[in-house]
């Protein structure tokens, strides 16, 4: 058998998602998911215009010879949008391998190293009262984990609040859709942040005692010595970890970090290959690993980057908000199963028209969740339901200071 079509599918139910379906000369299909946020259509091109053609008449089962030819052949290597190209070959074919087993992908993995997937959910609340509501909400959901942000005085609207007021169900939605062709901006200040964040922590371990693992982002908007400081203020409150406290691309950011906190970090949502981590692995300056399957080469290149931390000692955290679609989703649980550094996943549930237009096996039950056992990753792709959602441009937002300098968002 071999690769007879490559068609790339772009819709947008509540939000914009790029697929890409391989098909074999005798009809098995698999899906890969190559949604970048805020940048789709640079993924679908490269894929439609520059991949389709390289694939059609490969054989399908050559996964990691079709993964070297899209990564060492064309000499331009690496970045998101040509990582999240061939993570969708990738996951396309593993797709279609497994369904030719006839056994769910984790079995081709090596099997299951568990009986499920802890995972944690996004609370957050524009004051300490609604980021309460929303851990009580979760926890009567069976989580055991929550992500929390809150909003911050004297700011607007900023990363990871929900602005729709409290609830059970995480609303906030950062890519806005555009009608003059710009993102919307936000601003920021990282010392009422730092002043206001140690507060909350202490709260939520008054309110919910210690057995529920609490997370949070700093999302890249701290120096190294700010970070240094707020990691070291916070061990008090227990955090399962402090995620991207630092800007990804200055590794040894982390090492100021390090040497004065021993709270877990976790990083990796904005980087693209193993080479992105080789300092933060070797000289553990991290204790997960956050990159989604999606952005970072597929299944085939996050099982090598795993595989690399676990002899460190360092988990997995991989990342999963709702601009990965279902099917980048799947792939990630089935790797969560199987790997044996598992440490915990992030699970934002998709909307009623997103769950339409892809249909999943996978199952939530008191914190955990499972990929099923459907032969594949278990994902199913409703082309009709599909195209009664057009692309519609969106952009994350832009970040400024106070005194209107742009800063990391």
């Amino acid at each position: 058998m071999t690769i007879e079509l490559v068609d790339v599918n772009i819709t947008s139910p509540g939000r914009n998602f790029v697929t890409l379906k391989i098909t074999t000369s005798d009809g098995i299909t698999g899906l890969g998911d190559a949604t970048l946020n805020g940048r789709e259509l640079a993924v679908a091109s490269y894929l439609a215009d520059h991949v389709a053609s390289m694939l059609i008449g490969r054989d399908e089962d050559r996964i990691e010879d079709t993964w070297q030819y899209l990564y060492r052949g064309p000499y331009w290597r690496r970045g998101p949008v040509t990582m999240a190209a061939i993570a969708a070959v990738d996951m396309a074919l593993w797709d279609i391998k497994a369904k030719k087993a006839g056994m769910p992908l984790y079995q081709l993995l090596g099997g299951a190293s568990r009986e499920g997937v802890r995972v944690y959910a996004h609370a957050s609340g524009t004051d300490y009262a609604a980021l309460k509501n929303a851990i009580t909400g979760y926890e009567e959901l069976g989580y055991t984990a929550v992500r929390v942000q809150t909003g911050v005085p004297g700011l607007g609207q900023i990363y990871g609040v929900s602005a729709t007021g409290p609830g059970v169900r995480y609303d906030y939605e950062p890519a806005k859709r555009v009608e003059n062709g710009r993102p919307s901006e936000e601003r920021w200040d990282t010392r009422n942040y730092l002043n206001h964040m140690p507060g909350i922590f202490a709260k939520i371990r008054e309110d919910f005692g210690t057995d529920l693992r609490i997370l949070h982002d700093g999302h890249h908007r701290m120096t190294p010595i700010e970070a240094a400081r707020f990691a070291k203020e916070i061990e008090p409150y227990d955090l399962f970890w402090l995620e991207d406290c630092t800007p990804g691309e200055d590794q040894s950011a982390l090492r100021l970090v390090r040497q004065h906190s021993t709270t877990p970090l976790a990083i990796g949502e904005v980087f693209n290959s193993v080479y992105d981590y080789q300092t933060l692995i070797t000289e553990r300056l991290i204790d997960y690993v956050r990159s989604a399957v999606t952005h970072t080469g597929g299944i085939t290149a996050m099982k090598k980057l795993l595989d690399f931390a676990a002899i460190y000692g360092i988990k997995s955290g991989i990342h999963g908000p709702t601009d990965i679609s279902p099917v980048g989703m799947a792939a990630a649980l089935h790797l969560d199963l199987a790997i044996h550094n598992f440490g915990i996943q992030e699970y934002m549930p998709h909307n009623e028209k997103t769950l339409e237009v892809f249909q999943t096996s996978f199952t939530f039950d008191k914190g955990f969740l499972h990929p099923g056992e459907q032969p594949g990753l278990g994902v199913e792709l409703d082309e009709e339901a599909a195209a009664g959602y057009d692309y519609t441009k969106a952009y994350l937002p832009v970040n400024r200071l106070l005194d209107g300098t742009v800063h990391d968002w």
